[in-house]
This record gives structure tokens, C-alpha cells and sequence, in this order.
């Protein structure tokens, strides 16, 4: 079992095959350039608009987490403890209205680390009581990679969640290189991001950016 450090949360990708035109093979490969560059945690997020089958996903997981342990990198599975067991992952990361968190900690809280999603004082309270690991909040901007994506929160409401959360706390939503430094004036453990690096023209650099932030 990988131990859960809050350094890993500096630097977290979260991606799946519908953020790279749906195209499997272009998500291993902006993965990979962004594991060389120094990503800390990578979520496997196949969700929304996914086209791929039940074993389409599972066998681009397992391509996913090769890579992942190829760099020591913890590799997260959203939403999905079955395939989170099925895959032998590093952890799995459960919304408000994904699988029960009680029901989550209880299957693989002593296995695997557990990630919860929280955007509002009542929840992050909630989640004070709760053996997770860390807490996901946002979006601290408007985000187009989430449609269901909860109202914004800005960096005033992060920071206030970050002031009452007894777990380290990974921003999430809008964030962008031009806004990390904002971001990181709430002294959050780092930030979970999509567009800003798989839409990146030099993930690399990027990547490189947000750890000189954080």
C-alpha cells in the first residue's frame, strides 16, 4: 500500500479519454510527457462524454498505471472502487453524489488512499470525521471539463476551506498558469488540473510551473 503524502497533491493530472479528443493513445502520451515532467498524483477520470467499453477502460487503466509506477507515481481511480480493485490502484477518489464515502472507506480505506470532493463548509466539516486522505475543492473558477461542476468558489472560499479542514486540500477547477500563484495564496497542498496540462502546448513546461508554485 502507497502511503499517502501530502506532497503528492503539489502537482495532480486528472484525465481520461474524452480530454484528448477521444483518443486513447494521445492520452498515454500526454500522461507520459507529464509524468517525465514531474506530476505527483495522476487520476484515471473516464467519465462524460467516454466512448470506450468496460474493457476498453479497463485495458487502458492498466496502460495508465504502468506509466504511473514506471515514475513512483501514485495512480488514482475516480468513482470506481471495482476497478480500483480490479487494477490493483493506489487509491480512489469519490465525489458528493459518487458511491457512499462511508461505504468507500469501508471496502479499501485500509488498502488504498481515499480521496473526497468537497466544496462548502458543511462538507469539509463532514469530512473532518471521515478517514480520508485529502479533500478535492472547487472550482475555484468556471471550469468546461465538468459539467455537473458545483458553483464557483474562488480563492476566498477555498482559503476558508483550506482554514477549517483537518485534511490538505487540493484546488481544483479553472486553474490555469496565469492563476496559480493566486491559487496558491490559499495555502492549499497544490492543484488538481485537467485543460491546463492536457491542453497544454508544452506539457512539460507546464508541469515545470506548477511545481515551481507549489
Amino acid at each position: 500500500m502507497t502511503r499517502f503524502n501530502p506532497d503528492m497533491l503539489r502537482c495532480y493530472l486528472v484525465g481520461g479519454s474524452q480530454d484528448t479528443n477521444h483518443d486513447p493513445q494521445q492520452l498515454l502520451d500526454d500522461v507520459d510527457q507529464a509524468l517525465q515532467a514531474g506530476i505527483t498524483m495522476f487520476q484515471y477520470r473516464e467519465k462524460g462524454s467516454s466512448r470506450l467499453s468496460a474493457q476498453e477502460k479497463l485495458s487502458l487503466g492498466q496502460q495508465l498505471m504502468h506509466l504511473c509506477r514506471q515514475h513512483d507515481v501514485p495512480f488514482i481511480i475516480d468513482d470506481d472502487v471495482a476497478l480500483a480493485q480490479q487494477l490493483g490502484a493506489d487509491g480512489v477518489h469519490v465525489g458528493q453524489d459518487d458511491e457512499k464515502i462511508q461505504q468507500v472507506i469501508a471496502q479499501v480505506g485500509s488498502q488504498m488512499m481515499v480521496g473526497y470532493s468537497c466544496s462548502t463548509q458543511a462538507e469539509v466539516q463532514r469530512a473532518n470525521h471521515l478517514g480520508v486522505d485529502y479533500v478535492g475543492s472547487g472550482p475555484v473558477y468556471p471550469t468546461m471539463s465538468k459539467a455537473d461542476a458545483d458553483p464557483v468558489i474562488g480563492v476566498d472560499g477555498l482559503t476558508k476551506l483550506v482554514e477549517t479542514s483537518w485534511h490538505p486540500i487540493v484546488a481544483i477547477g479553472g486553474i490555469a498558469e496565469d492563476n496559480l500563484q493566486h491559487v496558491a495564496s490559499s495555502h492549499c497542498s497544490g492543484v488538481a488540473t485537467i485543460s491546463m496540462i492536457l491542453q497544454s502546448d508544452d506539457i512539460g513546461a507546464t508541469v515545470r510551473h506548477v511545481l515551481n508554485v507549489f
